[in-house]
């Protein structure tokens, strides 16, 4: 419920602050714009729990890539090489990496629109250690 309530909070703020400038700044490469809130979250997402967020950050990407984020560049061409499929995000697990085996779920969010589709997605690892090797460093949950 947290987590929800945050996410709709932050996707708001994001609305209000940015609502005319994204709207009328259309990329030169014909997609539409995108503004995104991302969130990091002990729990497995399920509607029962209450998770508990561990790490947020917004997004926007039209003309100049801007939010919390600390590296909106490199996370916005991430998510353009995605061409939508935020499951591209996730990549075959580092297998130099060694991970234990032992459940404490960790789910990564995005939501809101992207290239002017609404998007809503989320994927639960099994633990942080199988989050970060199978992210395998990628920049957009990079926060």
């Amino acid at each position: 419920m947290r987590r929800h309530i945050i996410a709709a909070s932050a996707l708001s703020l994001l609305c209000i602050a940015g609502a005319t400038g994204v709207a009328a700044a259309q990329p030169a490469g014909g997609h539409g714009p995108s503004a995104m809130v991302f969130t990091i979250t002990a729990g497995s997402g399920a509607a029962a729990d209450t998770d508990t967020v561990l790490r947020a950050a917004t997004l926007s990407c039209a003309y100049t890539a801007e939010g919390t984020h600390p590296a909106p560049r490199a996370a916005c061409d991430a998510l353009v090489a995605t061409d939508g499929e935020l499951n591209h995000l996730l990549a075959a697990p580092d297998t130099s990496r060694a991970c234990p085996m032992y459940f404490d779920p960790v789910t990564v969010t995005a939501d809101g629109v992207l290239s002017g589709r609404r998007v809503a997605w989320k994927h639960t690892f099994s633990n942080a250690c199988t989050m970060s090797a199978t992210l395998n460093g990628n920049p957009v949950y990079a926060f």
